[in-house]
């Protein structure tokens, strides 16, 4: 054999061979990688099933929830949605400045008054107000708020026919009116009985100017005087007559005889300068927009009653008063203000209760086991409170409507 077709036959050898080496390596090599892929294949199937088992599963379960949670969220939604619209209402009627207050009565210029309420936003005053609102008036409030409130008159606030000034009446006023109600003085022995120095001022310093504005602007006045000017009565009951058992050094003179000066100091101006006053003595009253601290009977044993405490009476509790309802003293103080009679009226009811029967009638009506405890009595404390209206039915026309042992057991009777 040549000597090139030799070589030309190993070369052809050595390439079939590598041909061959490389088929049976790629062989050798990929085999395995295929069967590797089949098994992640698999896994990967069985991982996703059970994914998808388990997202099914979740999914279920956020269903329920929220079909269980579908009630409370619907509920929350309508108070989110009330609160919003009020709110929007609020802002509405601040950005336009209208704000809706109760129906007035409209009176024609000649026929409409305006109206000064000294202490206006207390308990008796806002009454007061609300009355004078009502029919129509103008009505301008004076007050410094030692023991009125503004809520209690917040709903005239923004009215056309309605004014708030904070003032103390201690120092002079210089405004125009037709009438004057005085009623501005602390009443409750606790609010009193705090600054008695003040108490006199607000009581002589405070009607001086009240009455000297009066005397400028020729209106007139009526001035809130109180039962205590009688003190510990020895008439039985107390007429308008009656000059009174007062001890002038007490606890409670400061309030006492500052309402017997300033009952004084009316008639006064009204004989030099002809002022045109009226003077009411004011018993006991009782009503909404007490002061629940003010110490006096009745919000006492109502706030013990509720709060289950014990009912504290001061003494053996046979001392009597008379309780009228607030609509009542409105009706008399508007009755006397209107009427031509000048003389000292009495306004107050003259059903008499001992204070241990009203503790029990209050503690009654609220269901409480609280117990009455004695305490030792107060000094200077009256002993018997009971008015003689006869000079009110007589010359004003007036008596209380509302009895309070009638609407007691009407109440039980229900």
């Amino acid at each position: 054999m040549p000597k090139n077709n030799f070589v030309f036959s190993k070369k052809m050898k050595l390439f079939t061979l590598t041909v061959i080496g490389v088929v049976i390596g790629s062989f050798v090599v990929v085999s395995p990688h295929k069967e590797d892929s089949k098994s992640i294949s698999v896994r990967t199937q069985e991982e996703d099933s059970k994914l998808a088992d388990s997202r099914q599963q979740s999914g279920m379960e956020d269903t329920a929830v929220q079909q269980a949670s579908l009630p409370n969220l619907n509920s929350m939604k309508e108070q989110y949605d009330k609160q919003i619209s009020d709110l929007l209402k609020r802002v509405s009627e601040l950005e336009t400045g209208h704000k809706k207050h109760p129906a007035v009565q409209f009176l024609t210029y000649k026929d409409k008054k305006r109206i000064l309420v000294t202490g206006g936003a207390g308990f008796v005053g806002s009454h007061l107000v609300d009355a004078l609102m009502f029919q129509g008036h103008e009505v301008t409030v004076l007050d410094n708020f030692f023991t009125g409130r503004k809520k209690n008159i917040e709903h005239w606030i923004g009215h056309e026919n309605f004014e708030l000034i904070h003032h103390d009446i201690v120092n002079p006023i210089y405004i125009e009116v037709d009438e004057i109600y005085h009623l501005a003085s602390p009443a409750s022995p606790p609010h009193y009985m705090f600054n008695p120095v003040k108490t006199l001022k607000t009581n002589t310093m405070g009607t001086i100017n009240v009455l000297g504005l009066a005397k400028r602007v020729h209106a007139k006045v009526l001035f809130a005087s109180t039962s205590e000017v009688y003190g510990d009565p020895e008439q039985h009951p107390q007429d308008e007559e009656y000059w009174g058992h007062v001890n002038p050094i007490g606890p409670r003179a400061c309030y006492d005889e500052g309402k017997r000066v300033a009952e004084t100091l009316c008639y006064s101006f009204a004989k030099q300068d002809h002022v045109e006053v009226r003077v009411a003595r004011i018993f006991n009253t009782y009503g909404p927009r007490m002061h629940m601290s003010d110490g006096r009977v009745v919000s006492n044993f109502i706030l013990q009653s509720l709060q289950n405490e014990p009912i504290t009476i001061y003494g053996a509790g046979n001392q009597t008063r008379s309780f009228q309802y607030v609509s009542d003293l409105v009706d008399g103080l508007l009755a006397l203000m209107n009427s031509n009679y000048s003389l000292p009226v009495n306004i107050g009811n003259p059903e008499e209760h001992t204070i241990l029967s009203f503790a029990e009638i209050i503690r009654n009506l609220i269901g409480t086991s609280s117990k009455i405890v004695l305490l030792p009595k107060m000094e200077d404390d009256p002993q018997r409170r009971k008015p003689n209206i006869t000079r009110a039915l007589t010359y004003i026309g007036w008596q209380p409507k509302v009895q309070l042992l009638r609407k007691h057991y009407a109440d039980e009777s229900c």
